[in-house]
């Protein structure tokens, strides 16, 4: 996807009591979805993720957030519980639960990670790429990151 590929129209969500309230200008017109073992212990199964460089938050003081690797932080609510944003922490790169927001339809997913560890119990009916975990270790490290 291009960095043109954005949606026209900010988004607004919010956690579940409404004690966060999260907009995204220009968000990516697409859906991340990670199936990661971190990520299925963080929501109970796959990650549905969009990404946004430019955001605002409202609530701040609700928010808590969690280092679960070196190389990731996960936010949430601390009223509700809800979770927020997945952050890419050597570059700062956000992703926000695809969930929080009322998405335009049609939205196309940019690609299933870490593919090897989808429960066996679930398929995503849209057809979109899907790549292993190493591949994507691999991609990460090729362009300079390190995960030791």
């Amino acid at each position: 996807m291009s960095d043109a590929e954005r949606l026209a129209e900010p988004l607004q969500g919010h956690c579940l009591c409404g004690s966060v309230k999260i907009t995204l200008n220009a968000a990516h017109a697409e859906v991340d979805v990670c199936h990661c073992g971190m990520c299925q212990r963080w929501g109970g199964s796959m990650y549905a993720g969009i990404e946004a460089d430019d955001f605002s938050l409202s609530g701040e003081e609700h928010i808590s957030t969690y280092q679960s690797s070196d190389w990731a932080e996960r936010a949430f609510c601390k009223k509700c519980g809800s979770n927020l944003w997945y952050k890419f922490l050597p570059t700062g790169n956000r992703t926000f639960l695809a969930g929080l927001f009322k998405l335009p339809s049609g939205l196309p997913i940019k690609h299933q990670i870490f593919i090897e560890e989808k429960p066996d119990w679930f398929d995503i009916a849209q057809e979109s790429p899907k790549k292993t975990g190493a591949e994507i270790i691999a991609e990460a490290e090729a362009a300079g990151f390190s995960f030791e």
